[in-house]
């Protein structure tokens, strides 16, 4: 027969279980944005979406998250010469932590603008794809592929019927995928007009993001940004081969100053160079990958989606408290306001 210490602690144990996430961190159970249930997630689904407007075809990969009931969902753009193959760290454990991760892949300014081209040219053709045309079709993507996740949700037989609780959208990039990222999620032009901004999505994080001086103004294209953002740069995050067509270390660091307090934080990772953000370097990168970069990108990433997709306390507590210095060098910069 169960004594009456025996009968306090099962109590105790059963009012753990049902106590949120902040009030357990606060019984002794912390908030760890890097640990893994031992359920992860399922192989990536490829799928196509057809955007009829534009004729276009547009590749997703979706990474989806081992419960069956519906989760918040990130998409993800990548750089330039990307595809859906590269950032796999990411698309792992942010499934795993319980996310849908989609990943789009923009046709124009994907891998096919050096795969199958000869190596002396391979350049050129990368700078050529850096430009308005393939921007603007970039950020229309987006929205099309959130008009199709919605669909495929509320269709009997697909894939994803009633996986994705599109009430909690992020977006997050890499580079051109920043600057994608940046366009559909509250970025302004210079005349202060927020002309792709979908408010669907509810928080973005953006690696290596930039300021175009020709077409952008730091305080009328930053200053109203409603909603939280994460900025993610570093030391070397510069493409010394493609030059300023992508960005220079001052368009990366003039983002977050102009940026209006309320869920906006910065990242600046000590010797990282533009590569540390996805999962291959550059040939002939210069510095040796920092391990601990990847750890870092994790961590604070996802405590993010934690904060501001699922509204984690726990979480808060962690990003805007003590918790990123545990997993930061010292060398690293982190700030948020």
């Amino acid at each position: 027969m169960m004594n009456i210490r025996e009968a306090w602690v099962h109590a105790l144990v059963f009012l753990l279980l049902l106590l949120p996430a902040a009030e357990r961190a606060c019984a002794g159970e912390a908030y760890d944005p890097l640990a893994l249930p031992a359920c992860s997630s399922a192989a990536p689904v490829d799928l196509k979406v057809h955007d009829a407007t534009r004729n276009r075809d547009i590749p997703v990969r979706i990474w989806l998250p081992a419960t069956n009931a519906p989760e918040p969902v990130v998409l993800f753009s990548h750089g330039l010469g990307g595809s859906n193959e590269g950032y796999g760290y990411l698309d792992r454990h942010w499934s795993a932590r319980g996310y849908a991760v989609v990943r789009i892949q923009h046709p124009g300014s994907d891998s096919a603008v050096w795969r199958d081209v000869p190596a002396r040219e391979r350049l050129a053709s990368m700078k050529a794809a850096i430009g308005l045309s393939n921007y603007l079709l970039r950020v229309q993507d987006v929205p099309a592929v959130l008009d199709q996740l919605a669909r495929w949700n509320q269709t009997t037989g697909s894939v994803l019927f009633a996986r994705l609780d599109l009430g909690r959208i992020g977006m997050s990039g890499h580079s051109f995928g920043a600057v994608t990222a940046q366009g559909v999620s509250g970025q302004s032009t210079r005349e202060g007009r927020a002309l792709f901004t979908d408010l669907r999505i509810r928080a973005a994080v953006l690696m290596s993001p930039s300021c175009n001086d020709r077409l952008t103004d730091p305080h009328q294209s930053f200053g109203h940004v409603e909603i939280p953002w994460m900025l993610m740069t570093g030391t070397h995050d510069v493409v010394e081969a493609l030059g300023d067509a992508v960005a220079t270390m001052s368009s990366r660091l003039a983002v977050y100053p102009d940026l209006p307090p309320g869920g906006k934080y910065e990242l600046f990772l000590a010797g990282a160079e533009h590569w540390a953000f996805g999962d291959y370097p550059w040939p002939g990168a210069a510095v040796r990958r920092n391990p601990n970069h990847h750890r870092v990108i994790l961590a604070l990433s996802t405590a993010f989606w934690d904060t501001w997709l699922r509204g984690d306390d726990a979480a808060r507590a962690w990003l805007e408290g003590d918790g990123p210095r545990r997993v930061l060098e010292p060398q690293d910069r982190w700030q948020h306001k």
